[in-house]
Parts: structure tokens; sequence; C-alpha cells
């Protein structure tokens, strides 16, 4: 099995920063006196719930988000998040805080993956920049890539 690093692995978003290896851009969250970020609405929310399969920069990947929570999966690597969705951004902005990732977490747990992420004609597309502590500022400019259909998950 072809193991997956730090730069082939979302930091989701997407994207999701190298579990079990310390990713030097990654951030820890702020406290709340210093978050200027709220907890996204319901309303925010909506369009990106459910199951979503597709390809990234580790390859066939899927994200399940419910809520604020967003769960990554990449063959036997996977991700367990919260994110915050920052207003007034564009193109929108994710910024997800891992809590729990497989292999074993190491320095990932608590870092921020900065994001950014649009849906257009069914496809969520997240896009980040490995190594850095911001955003990319366009699609087109990001190091990671993942474009995903929203599906029924398979029992």
């Amino acid at each position: 099995m072809k193991t997956q690093t730090i730069s082939t692995v979302m930091a989701f978003a997407l994207f999701l920063a190298g579990c079990g290896k310390k990713n030097a851009a990654s951030t820890t969250l702020p406290s709340p006196a210093e978050d200027h970020t709220a907890t996204p609405t319901a309303a925010e929310l909506r369009p990106l719930q459910g199951y979503w399969e597709g390809d990234g920069s580790g390859g066939k990947c899927s994200i399940t988000i419910t809520g604020n929570s967003l769960d990554y999966r990449a063959g036997t690597n996977w991700f367990k998040t919260t994110f915050t969705l920052p207003a007034g951004t564009d193109p929108k902005q994710l910024n997800a805080t891992i809590k729990d990732c497989a292999p074993p977490p190491g320095g990932s747990v608590g870092k921020v993956v900065f994001a950014i992420f649009k849906i257009v004609d069914g496809t969520l597309t997240l896009a980040e920049d490995d190594m850095s502590d911001k955003p990319p500022k366009t699609f087109s400019s990001a190091s990671s890539h993942y474009d995903l259909k929203q599906v029924q998950p398979q029992k």
C-alpha cells in the first residue's frame, strides 16, 4: 500500500495535515477571545452536508460532513475535524481543526488546515496550499485540490 505524506493527504479539507508528522505550516486554533470566526450557521452548512466521494491529492477519497464536523478518508488514512467558515470571504474559506486521525496523531491533533471551497453543478471543490498557514487565494494557485460528488454512502 502506498504511504501518503503531508503533501498528498489533504489538509481538508480538506485536506488535512499529515497525521503523525509535524506540520510546521498549520497553526493551533486561537482561544475563543482571539477567534474571529463563528461557528457556521445552519444555512451556511446546509449545502455542505452529506457524503462526498472523489479524487484528491491523495487519490480516491471521501468526506462526510455532519453539522460542522468533517471526516476525511483516503485509503487507511482518516481525519476527524471540526470547521469554521470565516464570514465575507471570496472564495469561501473553510478552516478545519484536526481532532483525531490515523495513522497515530503525532503533532497533527489541534492543528488548523486552511482551505477554500466551492460547490458548482453538484461538485464540491476544496483547495489548500500544503505547508501554509493561510488559504490559497485562488483555486488555480492551490497546491492541493479535491473534487467530490455527493453520493449516498455505501453500507
